[in-house]
């Protein structure tokens, strides 16, 4: 790979695509961006403007993109779940290498299509599972590859979303119905967690899986009593609703801007007034939580077995007061345990000696020089992952957080088979959606 920048591409001007893309902005000797695919003209016209990018290099779709000679090394792919498997087809054949966002398929069939086709083209594609990078999991990682605490027995994460969260992304918004985003929100939200529990068990195949979970709370008779359907139109009780869109939109004007204000994206810096005649028309986020039409799950949890008897748990629940994540490991020398908001975790080992019951050290990744390089989103792994992504592309070792397309298989297999689980009501056997499982079996 030649000694300059990498020249990118950005498909799907959304959030996140151009989360990864800013790197470029700090980092202007790696990254390049050259051009852009979004279906919006004034997503496009806000990219070229940030970019300085020529009218040629500015497509509506990704198929137009791929269709003239590839100008440039890599594609960075923000599109919705449901976009990334036949966005990423023609990338691929055009020969660019892709940073795509997670989940990266929406079905087994989908998934093994997208793999078939990156071994085909020999292209790498790396997932976007950012909490690898974090210094938190990446920490954890380490300590559980040097055998820190021995052989691991059981793994346990956990997923506490945040109720504005919860609100904004499952309710109200984009991933708030599988017909449309074409995700659960085990996919959408937690593909994250799960592609850890498969990390941290890296090499070892699930065999099993069991799930139970369902849409609990936001359901038209939970709503209070005399709620209305939209918060600033026919709600007498707004002003005491933790959910009212005023108290979560207008009160915290930047909590989540990107998704809440894309219909009025037109208007060059909205006024105060702007945004509250979006929330009282049509604007999907001044809808009540409980008279939506979301039908995705809002607390789930999952059990799963690996081929060598490990087992392992997720408990992802939505609308928590405070947004957290912790995970716990427990192997046959010792134990890990934290929660990745406090940059913190505890390494625990058996001391029998009298007086004693454990050793603990506790490993403070603030203290320790850890955090270098963390900025930005997902705990601080968001840069880290674009960083890793371009080295990988110039030929570079892969990291030990590197989420190369196949790694990612495991985790996704997880999140579609608990899904199968839920819906079904049993057991569901990973063999027969892996054709590799078998022989490693």
């Amino acid at each position: 790979m030649p000694d300059r920048p990498l020249d990118a591409v950005i498909v799907g001007a959304g959030h996140r695509a151009l989360t990864y893309a800013a790197y470029a902005r700090s980092q202007p000797q790696q990254l390049r961006i050259v051009g852009v695919a979004d279906c919006i003209e004034r997503r496009r016209d806000l990219v070229r403007a940030e970019y300085a990018l020529p009218a040629e290099r500015c497509f509506a779709t990704a198929a137009e993109l791929a269709a003239v000679p590839r100008f440039a090394d890599i594609a960075i792919n923000g599109t919705m779940d449901h976009q990334h498997v036949p966005t990423s087809l023609p990338l691929l054949e055009a020969g660019y290498h892709l940073l795509l966002e997670k989940p990266f398929a929406t079905g087994v069939d989908e998934m093994w299509q997208l793999v078939e086709a990156a071994r085909r083209h020999q292209r790498h594609v790396s997932i976007c599972h950012v909490l690898r990078y974090t210094p938190f999991y990446a920490a954890i990682r380490q300590r559980v590859a040097a055998g820190v605490i021995g052989d691991l027995l059981n793994i346990q994460a956990v997923e506490h979303v945040s109720y504005h969260h919860m609100a904004v992304g499952f309710v109200r918004g984009k991933w708030s119905k599988e017909s449309y985003c074409q995700s659960t929100m085990l996919m959408a939200k937690s593909c994250h967690d799960l592609d850890l529990i498969a990390w941290m068990h890296s090499g070892v195949p699930a065999v099993r899986v069991a799930s139970f979970g369902s849409n609990l709370q936001f359901r038209a008779e939970r709503a209070p009593e005399g709620a209305g359907s939209r918060c600033l139109v026919d709600c007498p009780i707004e002003a005491d609703c933790q959910y009212s869109a005023r108290k979560h939109y207008i009160d915290h004007p930047q909590r989540w801007s990107f998704y809440v204000w894309d219909t009025i994206e037109h208007i060059n810096e909205p006024t105060i007034e702007d945004k509250l005649e979006s929330l009282k028309g049509d604007n999907p986020y001044g809808r009540c939580v409980w008279k939506c039409d979301n039908d995705v799950v809002d607390h789930q949890s999952v059990a799963i077995e690996f081929a060598d008897g490990v087992s392992a748990t997720l408990n992802m629940i939505g609308g928590s007061a405070k947004p957290t994540r912790s995970l716990h490991l427990l192997g046959t020398k010792g134990e890990i345990q934290g929660v990745m908001e406090d940059s913190r975790f505890v390494i625990r080992h058996i001391d029998p000696r009298p007086g004693h019951e454990f050793s603990e050290e506790v490993v403070d990744l603030r203290q320790t020089g850890d955090m270098t390089g963390a900025f930005g989103g997902h705990g601080g792994g968001d840069m880290r992952l674009v960083e890793d992504f371009l080295k990988v592309v110039r030929g570079q070792a892969p990291s030990l957080s590197t989420t190369g397309i196949e790694d990612s298989v495991t985790g996704h297999l997880l999140g579609f088979s608990a899904d199968r689980a839920r819906r079904e009501s049993r057991v569901v056997e990973l063999e027969h959606m892996m054709p590799e499982l078998a022989a490693q079996l």
